[in-house]
């Protein structure tokens, strides 16, 4: 459907006018309300974060994970240093053990085998769940009194140094007693 134009002989075409692109009301306040929607939750999130509250809640956070990280360094530098003291004292004790050793075959050559520590007891390895024999056998304290007779009472014993029989007068042995006055 062209039309043609008497003095030329290109055909024309009219194109249709175009027309402004028209939203209906529903999808505008749909699109109005999420707006809304999304900007409430923008602004509660930039308050919550802005809020003082918030700024002591992050303070109070992060002093705890710096006593949290304190906490860990002082628990790690207490078994670095407990670690390192049973060290030294294993050290400690195989140089003991070493001097003991050195003093017994001196003792050993220079007392030509009569001294008193024997090279033979030092060598044997004990057990150490072993309990030695001088202490296995606990027995409780002697009674150490001196003593006349079987019969006579220790000094651990509760009545010892009480004479009963001085002590319990009969009532014909008794000293008198003070008249009341009686006025």
């Amino acid at each position: 459907m062209g039309l043609y134009c008497a003095s030329s002989n290109f055909p024309v075409y009219e194109d249709p006018p175009v027309e402004p692109v028209q939203y209906s009301q529903t999808i505008l306040i749909a699109a109005g309300a999420a707006l809304f929607i999304l900007g409430l939750a923008l602004g509660a999130l930039l308050g919550r974060r802005s809020a003082p509250s918030a700024k002591r809640q992050r303070e109070a956070e992060l002093k705890l994970d710096q006593l949290l990280q304190e906490k860990k360094a002082y628990e790690d530098e207490v078994v670095e240093h407990f670690t390192e003291t049973a060290t030294l004292l294993n050290n400690l004790t195989e140089s003991y053990r070493d001097v003991h050793n050195h003093l017994a075959k001196g003792a050993n050559s220079l007392c030509m085998g009569k001294g008193p520590v024997s090279l033979d007891r030092l060598q044997e390895s004990r057990d150490s769940s072993e309990i030695p024999a001088n202490l296995a056998d606990i027995r409780p304290p002697l009674d150490y009194a001196p003593k006349t007779s079987p019969e006579e009472k220790g000094m651990l014993n509760e009545e010892f140094g009480i004479d009963r029989k001085k002590s319990v007068q009969s009532p014909e042995t008794a000293p008198p007693k003070a008249a009341k006055d009686t006025k």
